[in-house]
């Protein structure tokens, strides 16, 4: 189950970036169908007693569950902040299930 919706995960990422190159008076019915995707998604995935979590925009911070594929482009003392998530980080009721992998990029002052 956890693998489907892993690849479920990336090949929706993967369809909002096609989404992106749409003409707009073309994007409307599938933006709608993307929509109702995620919904049910995410429906499955409660149902299992799974969540994904995002933290694209956020902070890095020491001991993120999220592996940095890009830290070591960074000093030390630069302020980090998740740019992209390339894998969500998976959640259930007790906990961490599975770690998400991420790139970085400095913090805008």
């Amino acid at each position: 189950m956890l693998a489907l919706a892993l690849d479920s995960w990336r090949f929706q990422r993967l369809f909002q970036l096609a989404l992106a190159k749409l003409e707009a008076e073309d994007t409307a019915r599938f933006v709608s169908q993307h929509r109702y995707y995620l919904r049910r998604l995410d429906a499955c995935l409660a149902e299992a007693g799974l969540r994904f979590v995002s933290l694209e925009g956020q902070p890095y911070l020491t001991g993120t569950a999220a592996h940095a594929l890009n830290l070591a482009e960074f000093g030390p003392d630069d302020e980090l902040v998740v740019d992209q998530m390339i894998e969500p980080i998976v959640m259930d009721a007790s906990g961490l299930v599975r770690s998400g992998t991420v790139l970085l990029r400095k913090a805008e002052p």
